[in-house]
């Protein structure tokens, strides 16, 4: 297990002040020490994180974790995942007594990375350049 610095961006905040509605300094953003964690979905934060980001909650979900038990939680806003020279935008999972935040499968495939378990890092799967799939 190993951590690595990110920042997380409220995405609907980042669009106001694209657009000009916001300024620079009103979007809300945290850097994070996160863990990589492909057995993960998506993003997931605690409930503090959720309130710096000024993140609201979207919907309902349930999912069976590993070991059999059924959860219920919830997703938030969409949140930017950024790392390095890299982002990508996804909905949180939120579970409010989260020791530690978690960067899951899907953003880490949105920002070409992967982690190499040897190094204990994430590296680009295509090099220092993230390259895009396109359907």
């Amino acid at each position: 297990m190993f951590k690595e610095e990110i920042t997380l961006e409220n995405a609907y905040d980042r669009a106001n002040a694209d657009h000009g509605i916001l300024k620079e300094e009103e979007v809300r953003s945290l850097k994070v020490e996160a863990i990589p964690d492909t057995g993960a979905w998506s993003l997931v934060i605690n409930e503090d994180v959720r309130q710096k980001l000024g993140l609201a909650i979207k919907r309902k979900r349930r999912s069976t974790l590993a070991d059999g038990t059924s959860i219920s939680y919830d997703v938030t806003d969409t949140v930017i995942v950024q790392w390095k020279n890299r982002d990508f935008p996804v909905p949180a999972i939120l579970l409010p007594d989260a020791k530690e935040v978690l960067i899951g499968a899907i953003p880490l495939e949105g920002m070409d990375l992967m982690v190499d378990p040897v190094h204990g890092k994430l590296v680009g799967v295509h090099g220092e350049e993230e390259m895009y799939m396109i359907l």
